[in-house]
């Protein structure tokens, strides 16, 4: 197997074309069809979409009333036909086509030298500036026919899905300009029955307006329908006697945008992108109501006729991902959209710990910091809260509970936070006690010896955590867990009496790389004054670190467990769209292999931007898997209350994430064990030295 060809991961790629009309001249226009078509044979394209009948132009009008007109579409229609004889990809060409006693706007579906089978336009419009229906017949009610075409009979219906025997999930469905303004088009069912590529030829001339109308229609039905939507529009060429035309291509998976081409263009040009089949199936299979949808309308979506062809994808190429993949899924790139994303995450932990304190009587809030990232955000979060709740902060008690370990620097940055929060602060020194706990235990350290076990490290944090719930007790409070989703998912916490367990835990549904850009979000937006905002940003500065084993050298949790960042890209994949551990190394190469192309998001420190090779995203892919998969899961079985945050979701046993405490990850690994990755690190080194 290859494992850097995008269809052995489950992609598929897809064009949205378009170019230079010429008005009634079809011969001109299938050479240019040709042309862009073996453009798109070249780059691997497996699905090449182009406008509303490109071979004559949609603005002819009464001229499509004339036999030499038709008689020539039919003529460069077989040219089409023939000069994709030895290319890859599925063209979806426009083309108006006599039949019975009217003429149709269909969509003519050809592979390989072979008519698939044709569309009909099913609603053609008649208002404004549109008279179709003067020429045009409406295709609504063609279903379980066929039509003639170079001398054989072809399917010919809105019932037609087109699926590739050999690339698994791509089933294709067109339908054609205006079918998708209405309230039911005709995609939507072709959906329920299976359609993953919805295909729009359109005319489409433009007005002020109407390319965001066409994006947000294009982006609902991708949405909606869990599908890719691939639009081609009419540009260049289209007569302007009363309109103009902006050639705008798009395509749209599941309401993201992954391709689009400039409007107005001069001459041919396309929109590629690789749509994640797996993607898709994976959603429909999670949601349900997809399914359900489907059967209420039976009547409609189980009729539908499949027309099978062999793709025979270029399994042996490396043809690269043309499609963005974030580097932290949690965390856009975007400024807007990462602003917006920061500005609900903070809200919904503060609202969700406001109602928890108002339901249960408002109690106080009793949170251990230390000076970290997790405990600082929570304790942001809780200042907050009793803000909107109209309660003084000294409500909060806030204890810093040093151990053997704990530097000066975390906790100077913890009393200096408690101090310009204006929380009631304490420290409660735990090294008396632990030191009696390990006598009485007979551990090695009390003895003068440097063992530093996991013992040592959970005697620690099993008494701060001890400590906080009786506090809690004494003075009337609840305490306020800290632990983050990363750490869930890895199991990276003490059970128990331990910083697995809270009252409530307002970040279980942050992630660990989003934690840092929620405070740079509080510290840009101005939510506390200018001394606390200083005081966080020396916390952002902090090295990850549980600070439980003694040393001149700081003690890394990253070094241990591995790169938050590669966990939590992992993470995404698995917890939203369950994703093979193979596909996630593919993605997270693409995503992680060279700092310095695609974007980072704002704000995030040029020292920090690293790169992982290969061999590294393996490595610690390997270590997610075994301990999400089959270790740390019974610490989630009995996790706290806490707010899902992001739609990337949450580990919650009574949300997103329900699992047996005694699992294995043997399937997992051995999904990765298909490939050898050293041959493949190999093939990126000689490609690379070409070069």
């Amino acid at each position: 197997m290859n494992f850097w060809s995008i269809y052995q991961h489950g992609f598929a790629r897809v064009a949205a074309c378009t170019g230079h009309t010429v008005i009634a001249d079809p011969g001109a226009n299938a050479e240019s069809v040709l042309r862009q078509a073996r453009r798109c044979a070249e780059e691997g394209v497996a699905v090449a979409v182009f406008p509303e009948m490109v071979l004559c132009g949609y603005s002819i009008e009464d001229l499509l009333l004339q036999d030499p007109l038709l008689d020539a579409v039919e003529t460069a229609l077989a040219e089409v036909v023939a000069g994709s004889a030895d290319l890859l990809p599925v063209l979806v060409v426009g083309a108006p086509l006599r039949h019975r006693n009217r003429i149709y706007n269909c969509a003519v579906v050809v592979h390989r030298g072979k008519v698939l089978g044709v569309a009909p336009k099913s609603y053609p419009p008649n208002y404004r500036e549109f008279y179709e229906r003067r020429q045009i017949a409406g295709g609504d009610d063609e279903r379980g026919g066929t039509i003639r075409i170079g001398g054989a009979d072809v399917p010919f219906g809105v019932d037609l899905l087109f699926a590739a025997d050999d690339v698994p999930g791509l089933v294709l469905h067109a339908e054609i300009c205006e079918d998708m303004w209405v309230p039911v088009p005709p995609s939507a069912e072709a959906a329920l029955a299976g359609a993953t590529v919805l295909a729009n030829l359109s005319g489409s001339p433009i007005t002020v307006g109407r390319a965001e109308d066409r994006r947000l229609l294009c982006r609902s039905a991708s949405s909606r329908c869990l599908s890719a939507y691939v639009y081609a529009a009419a540009g260049l060429g289209e007569s302007t006697t009363d309109l103009s035309w902006d050639g705008q291509t798009m395509i749209y998976e599941n309401g993201v945008l992954l391709a689009e081409s400039e409007r107005f263009p001069l001459g041919e040009q396309f929109a590629v992108a690789d749509i994640d089949l797996d993607l898709l199936r994976q959603e429909r299979s999670r949601m349900g109501s997809f399914d359900d949808n489907r059967r209420t309308h039976a009547a409609r979506t189980g009729d539908f006729r499949t027309v099978s062809f062999p793709l025979d994808p270029p399994v042996a190429a490396d043809l690269g991902l043309r499609r963005r993949v974030e580097r932290f899924p949690f965390v856009p790139a975007d400024p807007d959209r990462l602003a917006l994303d920061c500005y609900e995450a903070y809200n919904i932990q503060v609202e969700g710990l406001q109602q928890r304190l108002g339901a249960i009587g408002g109690p106080k809030v009793v949170i251990g910091v230390s000076g970290g990232l997790d405990s600082t955000h929570a304790l942001i979060v809780a200042a907050r809260a009793m803000d909107r709740a109209g309660r003084p902060r000294s409500d909060i008690l806030g204890f810093t509970l040093p151990g053997f370990a704990t530097s000066d620097h975390t906790k100077d940055n913890a009393h200096r936070l408690m101090r310009a929060l204006g929380i009631t602060a304490a420290e409660l020194d735990i090294t008396p006690t632990a030191r009696l706990m390990l006598k009485e235990m007979g551990h090695p350290f009390a003895a003068g010896e440097p063992v530093y076990d996991v013992t040592f490290e959970n005697v620690q944090a099993g008494l701060r955590t001890d400590y906080l719930f009786r506090l809690a007790n004494q003075r009337g409070g609840i305490v306020l867990g800290t632990g983050d989703l990363s750490e869930l998912a890895l199991g990276w916490s003490t059970y128990g009496v331990g910083d697995q367990m809270s009252h409530y835990n307002v970040n279980s549904g942050v992630p660990k790389t989003l934690i840092q850009h929620l405070i740079r979000w509080v510290i840009s937006s101005e939510q506390f004054d200018a001394e606390t905002g200083e005081i966080l940003a020396a916390i952002l500065d902090t090295e990850i670190s549980p600070e439980l084993v003694p040393g001149e050298e700081m003690q890394s949790t990253e070094s241990k467990i591995g790169p938050y960042a590669l966990h939590d890209f992992t993470l995404f994949q698995v917890l939203r769209h369950g994703f093979r551990p193979s596909k996630i190394a593919f993605l997270a190469w693409h995503a992680w292999h060279d700092a310095a192309s695609g974007a980072w998001p704002p704000g995030f420190p040029e020292a920090k931007r690293v790169a992982y090779d290969l061999a590294e995203i393996v490595r610690w892919l390997e270590v997610f898997c075994r301990r999400f998969f089959a270790f740390a899961q019974f610490k989630r079985s009995a996790m706290p209350n806490g707010p899902k945050v992001s739609a990337g979701g949450s580990l919650s046993p009574r949300g997103d994430w329900r699992a047996p405490s005694d699992g294995n990850a043997r399937v997992w690994l051995a999904d990765l064990a298909r490939f050898d990755f050293e041959e493949a690190a190999a093939e990126v080194e000689r490609a690379a030295a070409e070069r």
